[in-house]
């Protein structure tokens, strides 16, 4: 029973059978892509381990994390792989269900992505992201096994395919650039902050940042889109947290230079 027809006449199908012995068609079609009509819209995306992606929006993503939520289960299935014989029957059992989990970790996470890729293509024109050094990250032993988890580099590689397949602007930033530092209201840089400050008072216009939603307003600015006073662009509208916060840091600034007259 096939849940969609192919888009065209397959020119070759290979079978493939993964560790956990499930089987995979893989058809080879010609298609045409469908480019979506211009909307307008533009987003900054910043990522990160306690929720996986931030809009400029405000609005935040949570990872579904399956690694985190099926590590015991896994390290129950290694254990008992790693008690059983080489070449036994029961060994490759064991095998199966450690195969069984990694598939199932797998899936969660690539399903996670492409859905969430695949929403972000639709509903907006121009994506902008940031250069993460994920290779580097890794390295810290802390985070290490949280940063595998949510699949950055993959989330990375669909939007831009998408972008490509769809006639959308993908862009990326440079991985220097002072995100989580940088202003959102009045652009100046307040130093570097620890992980732990997940919120922050402007020393400039004394506005209060949400650092993630600060950090995703500054990477759509970075991508280079128009910007207008409020640190936004084109038609988009600055949400309300964002608009609060910049107005009672106007409303401040302009206290403190009444004090000089």
């Amino acid at each position: 029973m096939w849940s969609r027809d192919l888009p065209s006449e397959a020119s070759s199908v290979t079978v493939i059978k993964d560790a956990s012995d499930r089987y995979f068609a893989s058809f080879v079609v010609e298609v045409n892509p469908v480019l979506l009509p211009d909307n307008g819209r533009s987003i900054g995306i910043d990522l990160g381990i306690t929720d996986f992606a931030t809009f400029d929006t405000g609005e935040k993503i949570k990872s579904p994390k399956p690694l985190k939520r099926r590590l015991k289960k896994l390290r129950k299935a290694q254990r008992k792989l790693s008690c059983t014989n080489k070449g036994s029957k029961r060994r490759e059992r064991a095998r199966k269900r450690v195969a069984k989990v990694h598939a199932k970790i797998y899936d969660v996470r690539k399903d996670f992505l492409h859905k969430l890729s695949t929403r972000i293509i639709r509903e907006n024109q121009t994506i902008v992201l940031e250069d993460l050094a994920v290779s580097n990250m890794v390295k810290n032993r802390k985070l290490s096994r949280a940063i595998s988890d949510l699949g950055w580099r993959s989330f990375r590689t669909m939007l831009e395919a998408k972008s490509a397949m769809y006639g959308r602007d993908f862009r990326v930033i440079s991985r220097w650039e002072p995100t989580s530092q940088r202003c959102s209201c009045c652009g100046e840089i307040g130093g570097k902050k620890e992980l732990l400050v997940r919120e922050w008072t402007c020393l400039f216009c004394d506005a209060i940042h949400d650092r993630d939603i600060n950090a995703a307003v500054n990477i759509e600015v970075a991508g280079g889109l128009p910007e207008t006073i409020n640190g936004r662009g084109g038609s988009r509208k600055t949400t309300t947290k964002v608009a609060a916060s910049c107005e009672a840091s106007t409303i401040s600034l302009v206290k403190q230079l009444s004090l000089f007259h």
